[in-house]
This record gives structure tokens, sequence and C-alpha cells, in this order.
């Protein structure tokens, strides 16, 4: 059984444009990445450009809610 605690932690990234744009728009989704942190390390919330299929060009992707 794992601790709510653990130092290392499954994040989800998900893109920055795809969240802002309206619902109007050509976009039909959020595209996510998930990856582990470790949460001493890395207090703060993690940002890193990946590549968005929804957008069709690399993106800065950040840290979301779980």
């Amino acid at each position: 059984m794992t601790k709510s605690k653990d130092v290392r932690v499954t994040i989800a990234l998900a893109c920055t444009i795809c969240t802002s744009k309206e619902a109007g728009d050509k976009s039909t989704g959020i595209y996510r990445y998930t990856t582990r942190k470790n949460r001493r390390n890395t207090p703060i919330r993690l940002e890193s450009n990946k590549f968005c299929v929804y957008c069709h060009k690399h993106t800065s992707h950040k840290e979301v809610k779980k």
C-alpha cells in the first residue's frame, strides 16, 4: 500500500493553448502527458514544451490539478 505523502508523484501536463481556446475553435480536445516528479526537489508546478496533436505544434504544457 502506498502512502499519500510519497516523494515521487504522478502528474499530468496539459496544453496551455488548447485550454485557453474558445469552444468555437477547431480544437476538439486537450492533449495531456503524464510524468513523475520529485515533490521535494520540485515543489512548484512543472512546465515543459511538448508536442500537442490538436495544435499540431510544440506548445507549453503546464501541470494540472488532480
